[in-house]
């Protein structure tokens, strides 16, 4: 995976995130999770547009890169709670875990 955000096969965060999501799977969850996690704060908003759209393990690896992001997803989450009524409830649990 680290691999991955060396090259310059995808340019954006957005690419990054993308085709790490694509290859998640249970045995390749951890090295995702943490390819996304160094991405850092550059990479909050793509997962938190994703929340809505995702299901299942990729939107638990999502949940989970952002509250190890921490306090830069903070401010994020709350205006997509906002926006997104139907949706609240995760951001609030991802708040209440930073």
């Amino acid at each position: 995976m680290q691999a991955v955000l060396n090259s310059n096969i995808k340019d954006t965060v957005s690419e990054k995130v993308d085709y790490l999501l694509s290859a998640v799977d249970p045995s390749t969850k951890n090295d995702v999770e943490n390819s996304i996690v160094a991405l850092g704060a550059k990479a909050v908003n793509t997962l938190i547009d994703k929340l809505g759209t995702l299901k299942g393990l990729p939107r638990g690896v999502v949940a989970m890169s952002l509250i190890r992001i921490g306090e830069s997803a903070v401010a994020p989450l709350k205006a997509y709670a906002m926006e997104h009524t139907e949706n609240q409830w995760m951001a609030d649990y991802l708040l209440s875990e930073i």
